[in-house]
């Protein structure tokens, strides 16, 4: 009976060692799918900020200039529900040296803008109403997730068309896919505005182009593993 159990074990041994041998043929190759689109949305993040002595003073001032801000905002035709407040913040800052203290108030907010032709005049009267920072600027696009799913689709095809291109050559075909790694990202051209440099701008003077919207690449990078027929 004993001598029965070591042979099955004996055996079981061996079943096991050649399955772990044997292997499936295949083929991993990687395919990559590229498209470059127009953006059709910006999302601007700005703030107002006031420094001073006084306490009160800063944040009344603070809170008027973006009062003023936001009735530009709603003036020049922005939707409520594409602008709103991202951050509020009063704080107090000690002098060592001078043994005083001083008060920094400041709010920002962030605005989608759905139509990119109207970014000069809105970014000159965002200025003009009294903003003094502008933390980012962003190129959007309302169809992002379809062009993810064609670049996904041609980074497929282009890791179809290479695995086929290697097994020609050795007189085989590809069989069905036994694994995919997906890893989709996307690429943001960033705009510099430079209005707060420079806001002595002329009342006569002629609207100027100042935004070079470029395009956003879409990539999709995939990994495929075929079976070899």
């Amino acid at each position: 009976m004993k001598k029965a159990i070591v042979i099955a074990f004996a055996m079981f041994g061996i079943l096991l060692n050649a399955q772990e041998k044997l292997q499936i043929p295949q083929i991993s190759v990687s395919g990559e799918g590229k498209i470059n689109v127009k953006p059709d949305q910006i999302v601007i993040n700005f703030g107002v900020e006031n420094l001073g002595k006084d306490v009160t003073e800063v944040k009344k001032l603070n809170d008027d200039t973006v009062d003023k801000v936001m009735k530009f905002i709603k003036n020049f035709g922005i939707p409520v529900t594409d602008f709103k407040t991202a951050n509020v913040s009063l704080n107090r800052n000690y002098d060592y040296e001078k043994k005083k203290n001083t008060y920094r108030s400041s709010q920002s907010l962030t605005i989608i803008l759905k139509d990119i032709s109207k970014y000069d005049s809105l970014m000159m009267g965002l200025v003009d109403n009294g903003i003094n920072t502008i933390s980012n600027v962003e190129f959007k696009s309302s169809k992002l997730e379809e062009y993810k799913s064609e670049a996904r689709k041609l980074a497929i095809k282009e890791a179809k068309h290479k695995a086929e291109d290697y097994v020609s050559v050795l007189n085989q075909k590809i069989g069905k896919a036994i694994l995919i790694n997906d890893n989709t990202q996307a690429y943001f051209p960033q705009p510099m505005y430079m209005a707060l440099a420079d806001k002595e701008i002329s009342e006569n003077t002629a609207p100027k182009e100042t935004l070079a919207v470029g395009e956003i690449e879409v990539v999709a990078t995939v990994s495929v593993s075929f079976i070899l027929e």
